[in-house]
């Protein structure tokens, strides 16, 4: 052991909780050869749909020290962002939109990053080595670190779980040139269970330990940029930006505490944001209400669509209104949801609508869904 690792060890922790991290942990800068297996195999499959940037950058990703091959060390962090109530509870209220846990405040690439920072930059000026912050956007993989640093483990959901506190935790990286000695790796606690893959709607995990993203309502509100293929519209219920349902049933969540970061304590008007006024943001009023909220990257088109498939779930039909006003938006995307919800919704006004517009509308994709409205509709 290098003279005085003890007690670096010992100043980092210190200063990170000062620094408002809840979770720390070391680890060299190195992955072991299952983890580049598991992603080549995650890769082969397909499963990463149109999150191209998980192939282009797959040898990095699987490498660390390929981003810096001057890295001898990492540190892994985490920060709790546990909610102050049951998320399973908004599933109810279907007049609602639910918007993930982690999105219904500040973007936490914005607050985790600038923790990182202020962390990184002691730690380089009291030990004079170098340090570089990752944050989710670089091709890190994080969730491996982390449980090879003994933050947690990656449960059957392919999230990591801690012991103290649950499925909540946003991760970071700093990489150094500094010799650190390393944490013994966290063994899995998930057991027998199986709650996270029991309640996914979709069907998302091929197997414990496995996730198919193109099944999974996080992708397909968040990443993808098509329609939403019809066979997870009625599975994506009031979900209008993520799911949290797999990390929400999580039995280490008893063990978690409110997020005591007040970024990540969820804005009233982000909390249970009614469908009906979400229906009629245009770009501008969309990107005030979500200025610095992770939602706003999604784009206003995007999110619109998700919004519209919840419409149509809600059994309500006095939100058929909602979903007609939305039949001429200038986004193909937002129109062709805006067919779907109408006949979920009020059958009746969709033949109507569509006399009118069956000659006006040029975009293939909202023909077709116009087709697939008409011919689910009783012929009677």
């Amino acid at each position: 052991m290098k003279k005085d690792s003890v007690d670096l060890e010992t100043r980092i922790r210190q200063s990170a909780a000062a620094i408002g991290f809840d979770a720390v942990g070391f680890t060299s800068a190195d992955l072991p050869s299952s983890v580049r297996e598991r992603l080549t195999h995650f890769l082969d499959l397909g499963r990463h749909g149109d999150m191209a940037w998980m192939e282009n950058r797959a040898n990095e990703r699987a490498h660390p020290r390929s981003l810096w091959p001057h890295a001898k060390s990492v540190i892994m962090l985490g920060v709790n962002y546990g909610p102050d109530s049951d998320p399973m509870r908004a599933l109810e209220h279907k007049n609602n939109g639910v918007i993930s846990v982690y999105a219904q405040n500040r973007d936490y690439h914005d607050v985790v990053k600038k923790k990182l920072k202020r962390l990184a930059r002691q730690i380089a000026i009291e030990n004079d080595v170098e340090v570089k912050v990752f944050v989710d956007t670089a091709p890190v993989m994080e969730k491996p670190l982390a449980e090879q640093a003994g933050v947690g483990w990656q449960g059957k959901h392919t999230n990591l779980v801690s012991r103290e506190f649950g499925s909540w935790l946003f991760l970071g990286a700093i990489f150094t040139t500094a010799d650190i000695r390393s944490d013994d790796k966290e063994t899995d606690h998930c057991g027998t269970c199986r709650n996270c893959l029991d309640i996914c709607p979709t069907n998302a995990f091929p197997a414990p330990y496995q996730l198919d993203a193109k099944r999974c309502i996080s992708y397909l509100t968040i990443e993808h940029a098509g329609p939403i293929p019809h066979e997870f519209r009625k599975a994506m219920g009031n979900r209008i930006y993520g799911c949290d349902d797999c990390l929400a049933v999580c039995p280490w969540n008893k063990f978690a505490e409110t997020a005591r970061e007040g970024a990540f304590h969820a804005r009233n008007e982000l909390r249970a944001p009614a469908l009906r006024d979400l229906s009629s943001l245009d770009d501008a009023a969309f990107r005030k209400l979500f200025s610095g909220s992770p939602v706003k990257r999604t784009g206003r088109n995007r999110f619109i669509r998700n919004v519209l498939i919840a419409i149509g779930n809600s059994n309500d039909a006095g939100l058929a209104d909602a979903a007609e006003n939305l039949l001429d938006d200038e986004s193909p995307l937002v129109r062709g949801a805006a067919v779907w919800a109408l006949a979920e919704l009020s059958p009746s006004k969709l033949k109507r609508y569509h006399a009118a517009r069956v000659n006006i509308e040029t975009d293939e994709t909202v023909m077709s869904e116009w087709r697939m409205a008409l011919k689910s509709q009783p012929s009677h």
